[in-house]
């Protein structure tokens, strides 16, 4: 129980680590000035969720460590997230249709997690849900905008939702902690999301005038610890102080 309690929380955290530090390398770089301070933000806000998931993690841990520990000083095979969000920021089109394909993802998995009967879980999701609820209106408008936009701009956001559609599915996979949380009413059975979901990216896509994907190959792996190329070096820079000065504390 409690070891399957530990990974089902990092399972959680771990995407939003991951992404945060993909938006927060966008710092100084978004295509606007208000543009690229909402995508600050928004990685602030993951950020702000993944120390309550951390500080959750290390005290059913019981080992002593602190949540930067966790956060910053696991090697590669030790994360857990889907290999969707670490996904490079190959342009704006890809940066926007990652978050899109996640955020809508993350609030129906959020609304369900509200009812879990851990409470610390439930308390977690309930105070997230307000911020991620803006992050997939955010998301799915700028989808919306560069879908139904200029010539480029459709061309180079449909080419992202093709590249990126391989990694959803993965979304859905269960890990045998996973499973051990559904079972004692912990977790989020997240098979049952999976309509939800493409319906609700599907409706985004058509609104936006983009076409939904038609493939069935996906990719998976990183919910296993099996990541793609990206990985080495985000963590590398998401690593960098901790690794270079240990112990270091703010």
């Amino acid at each position: 129980m409690k070891e399957n309690l530990y990974k089902y929380i990092l399972g959680i955290a771990d995407n939003c680590l991951v992404l945060g530090q993909r938006l927060g390398e966008l710092c100084g770089h978004g295509p606007s000035l208000e543009t690229d301070i909402a995508c600050t933000n928004i990685s602030l806000d993951l950020l702000g969720q993944v120390r309550s998931y951390y500080q959750y993690a290390a005290k059913v841990e019981g080992n002593n460590r602190t949540e930067d520990d966790i956060a910053m000083l696991r090697k590669e095979r030790e994360y857990v997230n889907v290999l969707l969000v670490e996904q490079p920021n190959t342009d704006f089109a890809y940066t926007i249709c990652r978050q899109f394909l996640f955020d809508v993802y993350h609030l129906l998995f959020l609304t369900e997690l509200q009812k879990s009967k851990d409470v610390t879980l439930s308390a977690i999701a309930k105070k997230s849900i307000k911020e991620v609820s803006y992050h997939e209106r955010f998301s799915s408008d700028w989808v919306k905008r560069l879908g139904d936009g200029t010539q480029e701009s459709k061309e180079k956001t449909q080419e992202a939702i093709d590249y990126l559609w391989t990694y959803t599915d993965e979304l859905f996979h269960q890990t045998l902690a996973d499973k051990g949380m559904i079972a004692k009413g912990i977790g989020v059975d997240t098979s049952k999301l999976k309509k939800a979901y493409y319906q609700g990216v599907s409706d985004i896509l058509d609104s936006a005038t983009l076409s939904t994907p038609e493939s069935k190959w996906f990719q998976k792996g990183g919910k296993e610890g099996i990541h793609t190329e990206h990985m080495g070096y985000l963590l590398s820079d998401l690593q960098y102080m901790q690794r270079t000065y240990p112990n270091s504390e703010w």
